[in-house]
Formats: C-alpha cells, sequence, structure tokens
C-alpha cells in the first residue's frame, strides 16, 4: 500500500463535501469524475492510498444521496491489446480510485471491451444497461449522461473526459475514424467472440494526437467551468450539456480544436507516407502485359500496392476510381484501415534467415500486428501458419479485422525447426487510408445496367483473382468499340467484399438500375467454363447466360447459388440489394478431382506461369458471347426481372430484414468458421439469405430443410441487434 508524502497539505471529507457544494453539485444528480488524487495532499482520516479512496467517495455519497450516481472511468482498451474483457472481473487501465469504485458492492459497469464506465447508484441501472457494442453510437453512456443533465468533476485534471470523443463523433471531425476491434467478451464465464467500435485517430500522424489546452482555458474563460481549491489541488466542475455545447461550437468553427494541430493552427493530414512502386502499364498493354506487371504487388484490400495497380489499369481503359476513406461505414461493415508492411521475417537466433517477405509477399499475414522479438518454439507455431494440403507453399493468409500477428510458411519448412527459440520481426503499420473501386462505364441506350465485377487484392496471386480483372478489363475494351448496345455495362474492380460492400452502400440510388450481373474470377484455369447461378435461379438474366454458356463450350457446367465458388456476388444477391449476380468460373465440378477450387489456391504457387492463355482468350469470348445473347433478348423488349414474384400471406409470420448486404457477423459475435464447421456455416447463410420480408418462417424452414426452432433462434439472434424483426 503506497503512502503519501507527509510535506503535503492536509484535507478532510468535509473539505471536499464544501468543495462538491460549492461547484453547484446537489443531492440526486448524476456525476462522472475522473481524478489524479494523490496531487490533493494527505486526508485527515488517515495516511495511506485505500483511506485517500475512501474518503474521496464518501465525501461524493454525502453530497449526491440515495438518489444520486457516482460514475467513474473503467476503460481497459481489452480488444485493442489482444485481450479478452470480463466485465465483472477484468482490472481498470485507469486504475486507482476509478479501480477503487470499480469493486464497490453494487456497482455497475458498462459491458463495452473499450471504454467502459462504472456506475454507482440510484441511476446506474439506466446508465449503463444495454449499451451498444460502440462506445460513442446512440445510445451509448455518454449519451444518457448528457441527457441525465450529468456533472464532470475532476480532481487535478483537466475540466474535459471522454465525453469529447462522443461530441467528436457524432460531429464526424476530420481526424477522427470509427475502427471494430474484434476479441473474446467473458460475460458469466461464458466466452463469445465479438466485435466492438471505437473512434480513434490516426497513429502514424503525430498531429492528431489529443491536446486538451485550448478546450481548458475556454471552459474557463466562459465561466462554464469552475476550479476549486482543495488541499494543495484542486477540483474542477463543469456541466456535461455545458461540455457538449461548447465542444459544437468550437469544434463548429476550428475542426482541430482538440488536437495537436490545433494547438499549433496546421490541419492534420489523414494520410501516411505511401509507398511507390514502379509500376506502369501501355494503352494497348496485353493480357499477358497486365497480369506480369501487377501479379506480385502488396496488393492488400487498402494498400498502396493496391492503388498502384488500380492505377496502372486505368492507363489501359478509361476508369473512374472511387475512394472511401477508412471508417466509412458500408451497411453493418466499416472500411479497414490501410495496411503497410515495411519488412518481415523469421530467424535462428544465431542470425539464419528461414523466410523474408522480401522474398515472398504471403511471407506475412495480411493486416499482421507489427511484432518483434525472440519467441520460444511453442509461442512461434501459434503463429506461423501453413498450407493444408501443399507442404512446399506459403499459404495466403489474412486478418483483417482480427487483432495478431502472425508468418507463414511452408508446411516442410515448419515442421523442420528444431531450435528452442526464434527471432521474429514484423515491422508494419496501420493508419488512415482509402479504400479504392475502380468503375469502367458503357453508356447504352437505356440506363438499365449489368454489372461486372472483379476483385484486384490477393497479393501475389493470378487465378484468384486477377485473372477475372484482367478479362473484365478487354471485355470492356471491346465494349467500347460497339454502338447500339441496348444496356449500359459497369465493370467494378474492388477488394473482395468490402469493396461491393462499400460502393452498394454508397450508391443505393443506382441499385434500381441494375438489372444484373457477372463476377468474374479464377478464369486462367484450364477448365471448362463454370456458371453459377443467382439467388433466384430463374430469372431471364439466369436463363439467358446459360443458354449462351451451352451454346459455347459443350463441357460447360452450371451450379446453384453459393453451390460452386462464393465471391462478390454474394452481397449484389443478398437481402436488401437482389441484383441477380451470376458468376463465371473455371473450376472442375468434381471437387475431388485435385484440390478444390483450384490446386493452387491461396498459395505461392498461384503465379503466371500456371495461366492458360487460351483459357483467358476463350473466357473474354465467352462474356461477350453472353452480353450479346442478352442484348438480343432486349431486342424482344423482354425484362430482365424474376418469371414470378412470391407474395407473403398475411396470416404467415414473415421475418423482416433491417440490413442490406451480407451481415458482418464478427461484428455481432454471429461469426461461423468454415474451415471448421462448414454445414452450420452453409446453414446460417442459408437462412440468412431468405430473411428479406417476403420468406415466412414456415417457408424459410422448408426451403432450408430445417426446423422452425431453428429459424426462429437465428431471428432472434438478429433481432438482439437489431437486425431483424
Amino acid at each position: 500500500m503506497s503512502v503519501l508524502s507527509t510535506a503535503s497539505f492536509h484535507y478532510s471529507k468535509a473539505d471536499l463535501v464544501s468543495a462538491f457544494r460549492s461547484a453547484g453539485l446537489t443531492e440526486g444528480d448524476v456525476v462522472l469524475s475522473y481524478t489524479n488524487l494523490g496531487l490533493l495532499g494527505i486526508p485527515k482520516e488517515g495516511n495511506n492510498r485505500q483511506v485517500a479512496d475512501q474518503v474521496l467517495l464518501d465525501a461524493f455519497l454525502d453530497v449526491l444521496g440515495k438518489p444520486g450516481t457516482l460514475c467513474v472511468p473503467t476503460y481497459t482498451y481489452s480488444f485493442p491489446k489482444g485481450e479478452a474483457f470480463d466485465p465483472e472481473h477484468t482490472p481498470s487501465a485507469v486504475k486507482g480510485w476509478s479501480e477503487f469504485v470499480r469493486q464497490q458492492s453494487g456497482v455497475i459497469r458498462t459491458c463495452d471491451p473499450i471504454f467502459s464506465v462504472a456506475a454507482l447508484g440510484a441511476r446506474a441501472d439506466e446508465l449503463t444497461k444495454d449499451v451498444p457494442m460502440a462506445s460513442f453510437a446512440p445510445g451509448c453512456f455518454w449519451q444518457r449522461f448528457v441527457e441525465a443533465d450529468g456533472w464532470v468533476i475532476n480532481v487535478n485534471l483537466w475540466a474535459i473526459s471522454g465525453l469529447a470523443h462522443y461530441v467528436e463523433r457524432y460531429l464526424n471531425v476530420p481526424y477522427r475514424y470509427d475502427k471494430l476491434f474484434v476479441g473474446d467478451f467473458i460475460l458469466k464465464g461464458k466466452t463469445v467472440r465479438k466485435g466492438s467500435i471505437f473512434t480513434v485517430q490516426d497513429p502514424t500522424n503525430p498531429d492528431t494526437r489529443v491536446d486538451v489546452t485550448q478546450f481548458d482555458a475556454l471552459a474557463y474563460e466562459t465561466g462554464l467551468a469552475k476550479k476549486i481549491q482543495v488541499g494543495r489541488g484542486f477540483i474542477t466542475a463543469m456541466r456535461a450539456r455545458d461540455m457538449v455545447r461548447l465542444l459544437e461550437g468550437a469544434l463548429s468553427t476550428q475542426p482541430n480544436f482538440l488536437n495537436q494541430a490545433g494547438l499549433h493552427g496546421k490541419v492534420p493530414v489523414l494520410t501516411s507516407k505511401k509507398r511507390h512502386f514502379n509500376v506502369s502499364l501501355p494503352a494497348d498493354a496485353s493480357m499477358q502485359d497486365m497480369i506480369e506487371a501487377l501479379w506480385f504487388l502488396p496488393r492488400d484490400i487498402v494498400s498502396d500496392g493496391y492503388d498502384a495497380a488500380l492505377d496502372a489499369l486505368a492507363t489501359v481503359v478509361p476508369m473512374q476510381i472511387h475512394a472511401y476513406p477508412t471508417g466509412t461505414h458500408a451497411w453493418t461493415w466499416l472500411v479497414p484501415e490501410k495496411w503497410t508492411c515495411y519488412e518481415a521475417w523469421l530467424e535462428t537466433t544465431d542470425g539464419h534467415r528461414l523466410i523474408d517477405y522480401a522474398d515472398q509477399l504471403l511471407h506475412v499475414v495480411s493486416y499482421s500486428l507489427p511484432f518483434e522479438g525472440i519467441v520460444t518454439r511453442e509461442e512461434l507455431l501459434k503463429h506461423l501458419h501453413v498450407h493444408p494440403l501443399l507442404p512446399h507453399a506459403t499459404p495466403f493468409i489474412f486478418k483483417y479485422y482480427d487483432r495478431d500477428w502472425g508468418l507463414c510458411c511452408p508446411s516442410a519448412l515448419r515442421d523442420s525447426l528444431p531450435d528452442a527459440d526464434y527471432r521474429v520481426r514484423i515491422r508494419s503499420e496501420f493508419s488512415f487510408g482509402e479504400l479504392k473501386v475502380g468503375e469502367v462505364f458503357v453508356q447504352g441506350q437505356s440506363d438499365d445496367c449489368i454489372v461486372l465485377c472483379a476483385h484486384l487484392c490477393h497479393p501475389g496471386q493470378v487465378a484468384d483473382d486477377l485473372s477475372g480483372v484482367v478479362v473484365g478489363i478487354n471485355v470492356m475494351r471491346e465494349l467500347k468499340k460497339r454502338h447500339g448496345l441496348r444496356y449500359s455495362y459497369r465493370f467494378l474492380i474492388l477488394p473482395e467484399t468490402i469493396g461491393s460492400l462499400a460502393w452498394l452502400s454508397q450508391n443505393e440510388h443506382l441499385i434500381p438500375q441494375m438489372k444484373g450481373g457477372l463476377f468474374l474470377e479464377m478464369l486462367s484455369l484450364p477448365n471448362p467454363p463454370a456458371l453459377q447461378m443467382s439467388f433466384d435461379g430463374d430469372t431471364l438474366i439466369d436463363r439467358c447466360f446459360a443458354k449462351a454458356l451451352s451454346q459455347h463450350d459443350p463441357d460447360e457446367w452450371t451450379g446453384a447459388f453459393r453451390t460452386v465458388v462464393g465471391n462478390d456476388e454474394r452481397q449484389f444477391n443478398a437481402p436488401g440489394v437482389r441484383v441477380p449476380m451470376l458468376s463465371l468460373s473455371r473450376v472442375l465440378k468434381d471437387k475431388f478431382a485435385g484440390i478444390y477450387p483450384y490446386a493452387e489456391y491461396h498459395s505461392s504457387d498461384d503465379t503466371p506461369d500456371k495461366v492458360s492463355w487460351p483459357h483467358m482468350v476463350d473466357s473474354t469470348k465467352l462474356v461477350l458471347h453472353m452480353i450479346e445473347a442478352l442484348e438480343e433478348y432486349s431486342l424482344f423488349q423482354v425484362p430482365l426481372a424474376p418469371i414470378s414474384v412470391k407474395v407473403a400471406q398475411l396470416s404467415s409470420r414473415v421475418p423482416l430484414n433491417h440490413f442490406k448486404g451480407e451481415i458482418f457477423c464478427s461484428r455481432y459475435g454471429l461469426h461461423l468458421d468454415f474451415a471448421s464447421d462448414p454445414e452450420s456455416y452453409r446453414a446460417f447463410f442459408n437462412i440468412l439469405y431468405l430473411i428479406d420480408g417476403i420468406n415466412s418462417v414456415a417457408e424459410i424452414a422448408q426451403r432450408c430443410d430445417t426446423s422452425e426452432k431453428a429459424v426462429e433462434d437465428m431471428l432472434k439472434a438478429l433481432a438482439d441487434h437489431g437486425l431483424a424483426s
């Protein structure tokens, strides 16, 4: 137990009570308090920290009385630190008096794994219960605290509080952005995986660091904050509503009022240093030129390598590049930060290098946390990933939203590691960035549009899905030469999943014009073409494309939605969107004929030397043939819509979706891992796609070959998060 200096001034509970009342605090009030208690001096009641904590608590409770409520910050930053959060037992990172109050009987704590607050008193329950898993979202503690007309009373600290972040969030200040953290949440001994959103500043930019000097000066200058001497220190007191009004006014005229840039009259630039890549393409670049120039760029979902590849493609065909900043909400998803890896390697302790990111991009997990140190072999193996089927290939592993570090290597190398310890270095960086989507557009006689789509991410790989991008570019080149097209055509080049969600969520007004689509992927494989149908499966675009495919290649095959390969066509077909997008690939029908969907999938073996150029050329011809067939359909003015539209009967229990696109399951603790439990994964998404305000519970159960109870259980889980009713 720490002992306070005997040279300090003395104070008593009575002194604190007098100061609180002088500030304006009365019985029944709600208070949020931050403290630096030691600077007050020595309490007359006793010379140790525990006595000081108790004196301060008693002083607050004496003034507030039974109708009042005391709140303290009990922030843990658990998920950002990669630690599990247990609201009952995880100690407060604020420590000191905050932790002392948290452990008092009757205290209720918000279930916020990053920025929790503990409350004691009459209104503790209403202030803390059922807060959202987003620290500053509507309904959070901070909104409730303001509505309760609370006081911020700090001891030996600035007048400001965490309430400032809440104001920054709803004012959408330019130097902060939402970031999702995923981690283990423990409640009553049960562990679940959940996501939590926190509003952060760019850690790579010192200008965005918090500085409250200007706020404090203005708070006292306007008389909204009071400072009252106690012992050798002081308390500050300010109404929450006054703090909000002051911040709103200051931030509206000076957006950088609360950061280092604002203190020095500067504007922070929310872009980190940019890596430049020596890559370019001529306007007449061939498919081979494009693949050989771009395949080995570090094309992570938000990265300089991805941007460089997209910029190079924009010289081959006219392209509009859309940028969606980090933190942008894409329905239930969020655009992640930009990720840059400068170096990553694994060495023996005597300096023998075993793997190096400079030699192979896949040697580091995409979006790995930085890490440096000597680890035991046992610890290393927890973070060293291998391909499950290819012993001499390095796997492609990504952890876009999980916070962890990781390396990848061939299993042959991992199995040969004999030493007790190894040296690891991963020099990676997370920063504010922009997700880029390239759009190539050909205007037809109608604004009704057909969407082609392919993803440009997946560093160091070709078939998945640089091959689809290149085929799409070639198709659009040809369409730009044609005249009299009845439909307009839009080709989207994007990072997988989050790219489609970002573009769709920011372009909802275009969705009614999208009459159908085709996702292009894995088109460099030496296999017959495979067509995966849309969600409905029986639209005219399904019939048209299937007929064109059968005319083009007698060895073709087709499969129902989500039975061939799964990619961004899911987002276009999903509830709330329902654009019938099919998928064209060259994977084998017999999944046991080779490693599915192809031998080199998600590995360092997916290289240009595996490309079948005749099949790439044929894929271009096939897509054009399908488009020509579609144009012929339009000659007869046949609408591109489902043949029949089912209407739910009013007497049925019909669940209504409050989401669009696929749900970001990890955010809500609904994550199912396909690798470990493929059947549950399929069952979950089979039900999810039928929750659209049309299908009844009984119909969903019947179509998914499951019980109505299973559907009801899932609906309850979604309803708990406001995703369905």
